[in-house]
């Protein structure tokens, strides 16, 4: 597959974050001077069990697997938004020297430190790139640190996951190889058979555990445990 010009994999990023935060993936080099940034996945331990503790904080939930849970389809949807994106218009940025940052009440901001990626040609190729460099390179260390401090089961996260990959294409106009990009992930491990598109949108096969948040009932529009799932917002 051939290379992408780092100013090519800029240019891409810089247009698919005007979509809004989620999908904004900054690659200015002065960010170095800042050491709040941390690389990502991120695989210290306590720094997640911390951060899942100011998650529960956040939410109201004394569950800590409701938090963890909720704290993974985030990350994922950060991470699925601006690649996804940037694949639809035809160029895959490598993920390699992603770093990241969070602070209570802000969004987790995204920082690539060298700019890289490949261009791909047609959908299939392109998904599998976006595999590659989201499921395998960060999505699954991130689970696996995280199993080791709290009990998720893995038809839940990558529920997650395929929840949170669907439900960026309800931000903006999606293209007809954004969509057919989406459909082509969902149906590759380990995403394969977590859910499926309906008439209503993409229903889930399992629960991201929301429907405990306090004061508890409210469940997502794809959950699988609504009898009646209302149209997609």
């Amino acid at each position: 597959m051939p290379l992408a010009e780092s100013s090519e994999v800029v240019d891409v990023l810089r247009e698919v974050a005007r979509a809004g935060p989620y999908f904004e993936i900054v690659t200015d080099p002065a960010e170095e001077a800042d050491p709040t940034w941390r690389p990502f996945p991120e695989r210290d331990r306590d720094r997640l069990i911390g951060l899942t503790a100011k998650y529960a904080e956040r939410l109201g939930t004394p569950e800590q697997r409701v938090a963890a849970s909720i704290l993974f389809q985030g990350l994922a949807s950060r991470l699925w938004s601006p690649v996804v994106a940037a694949a639809a218009h035809g160029v895959v940025p490598d993920l390699s020297g992603l770093h990241w940052r969070w602070a209570p009440g802000a969004p987790v901001a995204l920082w690539l430190a060298r700019p890289s990626g490949w261009r791909a040609a047609d959908v299939g190729e392109a998904a599998g790139l976006v595999h590659d460099v989201v499921v395998t390179a960060q999505l699954e260390p991130l689970r696996e640190t995280m199993i080791t401090f709290v009990g998720l089961a893995d038809g839940l996260l990558w529920g997650n996951a395929a929840s949170a990959l669907a439900g960026s294409l309800n931000v903006g106009s999606p293209t007809p190889r954004r969509a057919a990009l989406v459909r082509e992930l969902l149906a590759r491990e380990p995403l394969a058979g977590t859910g499926a598109f309906e008439r209503d949108g993409f229903v889930r096969r399992s629960c991201c555990l929301y429907y405990r948040v306090p004061p508890g009932g409210e469940m997502c529009g794809d959950c699988a445990l609504l009898r009646r799932r209302p149209s997609r917002r």
